[in-house]
């Protein structure tokens, strides 16, 4: 009788426990950022237009929440030594007012030197301050560039000073992404989550090009243990929709990205796109990959020349296996059981084709064009 009670208000004891809180970016970071496209020429009305377009396509129903105004936004100080919005910007506040109207989140960048990247006004010797600030105005997002901290601290001060800035953050109580950006100086992804980074940058920039993204993309293999729930590792946005690259590619792209459990921040003008470049944003399947809630970053398990196989854990058991072609021609990709530890028969549906492909057992190959992908999961 006394154990049946005592188990009993252990039940309940346990039912009114609340239940533990998610980590700030659970899962990979979703939006868009100015650069890519817009570089300094972004405003407030473009950023109105764009939290518009991300409503209206469905790219916020996809998941893209996190709305990120890039460099050029800053003007000086005021005699408090608060950060002020250039003219571009006439009102912040009012701006994320109008953001978070749309059931989205506004981004916004600064650097821990005295300049940004493009020369305006950086947090040096500022940083609770300007926190403080970003907290007011509603920011949701913060993207912290090195740049011309080079000029006053030495690479060795990178985790504290990043750190720094997420204290400040931390401070405000207001949840703030934290991104690290410093091009993966110093294996950043060793620290990163130390210091207090949601992501961090582990590559240069980005460009609208297939050797850009090979290099970039295909060289995370093995940064995966350092990626997780809360904390990931970040190759820099999305190019899909800039033109720079086919239809082909941006589908390798956004697939390559899914399986790294990468940050999927979109950097094309999403007012002008085509039903092509929307249809590969916004394939649900191929996100599910990249949000899945297990968190794991993808790896390579297997390459023959230019063809390359890689594998990413889901959450039930399941596997995304990604079949890779960087060669000039299209050719045969094969997948063996045993490069992932599996045997026996499973069930494969192809996500951009959307087609289940039935039992596979084995080892099976599908032919895979030049600079393409097929993204298959696997129950």
């Amino acid at each position: 009788m006394i154990q049946s009670l005592l188990t009993a208000a252990a039940l309940t004891f346990a039912v009114m426990l609340p239940a533990p809180a998610q980590p700030l970016a659970a899962t990979p970071p979703m939006g868009w950022n100015s650069w890519n496209h817009f570089e300094a020429k972004i405003d407030d009305k473009t950023v109105r237009e764009i939290a518009d377009a991300m409503v209206s396509t469905g790219m916020r129903d996809a998941g893209y929440i996190y709305l990120n105004i890039d460099d050029t936004w800053e003007a000086g100080r005021d005699a408090q030594g608060n950060i002020l919005s250039n003219s571009k910007f006439p009102d912040m506040k009012a701006l994320a007012d109008y953001v978070h109207g749309k059931g989205l989140k506004l981004g916004i960048y600064s650097s821990p030197g005295p300049k940004t990247c493009a020369d305006y006004e950086g947090s040096y010797k500022h940083e609770e301050q300007d926190a403080r600030t970003y907290a007011a105005w509603g920011v949701d997002y913060l993207k912290y560039d090195w740049c011309s901290a080079d000029k006053v601290y030495p690479h060795t001060d990178m985790p504290k000073i990043y750190k720094q800035m997420a204290d400040a953050l931390k401070a405000t109580g207001r949840p703030i992404v934290f991104s690290l950006c410093q091009y993966g100086i110093d294996k950043v992804w060793e620290w990163g989550a130390a210091s207090g980074g949601n992501l961090w940058r582990t590559t240069g920039d980005i460009s609208d090009n297939w050797k850009s993204l090979e290099t970039i993309g295909f060289q995370q293999n093995g940064l995966e243990k350092h990626a997780g729930p809360g904390h990931w590792n970040d190759p820099d946005m999305l190019e899909v929709g800039n033109g720079g690259m086919s239809p082909t590619e941006y589908r390798t792209h956004l697939t390559l990205w899914s399986m790294l459990a990468a940050p999927l921040l979109a950097g094309n003008d999403l007012r002008n796109m085509s039903p092509e470049t929307l249809g590969i944003l916004t394939n649900r399947d191929v996100i599910a990959i990249d949000q899945d809630a297990l968190g794991k970053q993808g790896y390579r398990v297997a390459q023959d020349g230019a063809n390359e196989v890689w594998a990413k854990p889901l959450q039930g058991g399941e596997w995304a296996i990604g079949l890779f072609n960087r060669g000039p021609e299209a050719g045969k990709v094969t997948v063996h059981w045993k490069d992932i530890g599996l045997s026996g028969k499973h069930r494969v549906r192809d996500l951009w084709a959307h087609q289940d492909r039935g039992n596979q057992n084995d080892q099976f190959w599908y032919e895979v064009p030049s600079h393409g992908v097929v993204l298959l999961r696997v129950k």
